[in-house]
C-alpha cells in the first residue's frame, strides 16, 4: 500500500453547528461547501482503491494533563471544557465518512498531525509514499500537516475540496501557500 489519505480534526467539537469551535466559522464553510459529502466520496474512492484511510482527531485527556495551556490558539479548550477525549466532542462528524472499521484513527494533541503521534511509524510500516491529505482547518491542521509530511519526504497532494477553514480567504490563502511544497488537486480529478 503506497497511498494513504490523512483526513484530520472532521469532528463535532469543531464542524457539527452544536460544537464549542464551530462558532469560529467552521461549521459554516462545510455547510456552504458542501465539504462533508467531498470528504465522504474521496474516501469511498480511497477505500475502493485500497488506499489506507487514516482520521485524525484533536482530543485532550479528562484531566488535560496533556493541554498546552500557553498556546494562543489551544490554549482555552481546557477552560471551557472543549476538545475532551471519549465524548461526542472528539467523535468524527457523521456525513464525513470517517470511523469505518478499517480505518485507522489517531489523537493527536497539538495542531500538526505528525507531532507526538504515531502517524509517520503507521504510514511507513505501511510502506506508504505518497499522502492525500484534507482536513479542518486549512490554514491550520492542514497546514502544519503538509508541510512535516513535505519535510519527511512524502509525496504530498492537497485534497481543496475536501479542506475547511474558518472563512474562504483563509482557505485560499492556504491553499496558495500549500501549492509550493504540495500537489493541489479536487477529489474528483483524482486517480488512486
Amino acid at each position: 500500500m503506497s497511498k494513504a489519505i490523512i483526513a484530520i480534526d472532521y469532528i463535532n467539537e469543531i464542524v457539527h453547528p452544536d460544537g464549542k469551535l464551530s462558532g469560529k466559522g467552521y461549521s459554516d464553510f462545510v455547510e456552504e461547501h458542501d465539504t462533508l459529502a467531498r470528504v465522504n466520496e474521496l474516501l469511498k474512492r480511497g477505500r475502493s482503491a485500497g488506499v489506507l484511510i487514516v482520521g485524525v482527531l484533536l482530543a485532550f485527556s479528562p484531566d488535560y494533563a496533556n493541554h498546552p495551556s500557553a498556546s494562543p490558539l489551544l490554549g482555552g479548550a481546557r477552560p471551557n471544557g472543549a476538545l475532551l477525549e471519549g465524548t461526542w466532542a472528539t467523535e468524527f462528524i457523521e456525513g464525513s465518512g470517517l470511523g469505518d472499521a478499517s480505518d485507522h484513527a489517531i489523537t493527536k494533541r497539538r495542531v500538526s498531525a505528525f507531532h507526538g503521534t504515531e502517524l509517520d511509524t503507521l504510514l511507513r510500516s505501511s510502506g506508504v509514499k505518497h499522502l492525500y491529505i484534507c482536513g479542518v482547518a486549512t490554514d491550520l491542521a492542514v497546514q502544519s500537516a503538509v508541510r512535516e509530511a513535505h519535510d519527511l519526504d512524502y509525496q504530498v497532494t492537497v485534497v481543496s475540496d475536501c479542506c475547511a477553514a474558518a472563512n474562504a480567504d483563509d482557505h485560499e490563502q492556504s491553499i496558495r501557500m500549500l501549492q509550493k511544497i504540495a500537489t493541489i488537486a479536487e477529489v474528483q480529478s483524482l486517480d488512486f
